[in-house]
């Protein structure tokens, strides 16, 4: 029983460890790609509520793929001020 539980013990160990290091690498590269990202992920940028987040999956399904990231201010309710607070965090490919 005891070595049930030590293997439990370093399993979950292992897994809180391994998490950390995803989390602490997605928050370095912090790259958002606005052609592909869904409305979860755009609601994260500063400025963009879930609603926003919607309005650019809805602008980009109709008119296609963003060519720059200022592109991004033609999409209704998304201004200048909010692309350029984002502009490190964003890409597009």
């Amino acid at each position: 029983m005891a070595r049930q539980s030590f293997f439990a013990m370093l399993v979950l160990l292992f897994s809180l460890v391994s998490g950390f290091a995803q989390a602490e690498g997605e928050a370095t590269s912090g790259q958002i790609n606005i052609n592909q990202a869904d409305a979860i992920t755009l609601s994260s940028l500063d400025g963009v509520g879930e609603s926003k987040a919607e309005a650019i999956v809805t602008y980009r399904d109709s008119n296609g793929p963003f060519k720059t990231v200022t592109d991004l201010s033609n999409v209704k309710g998304i201004g200048e001020k909010t692309v350029e607070k984002n502009a490190a965090r964003l890409t597009v490919e």
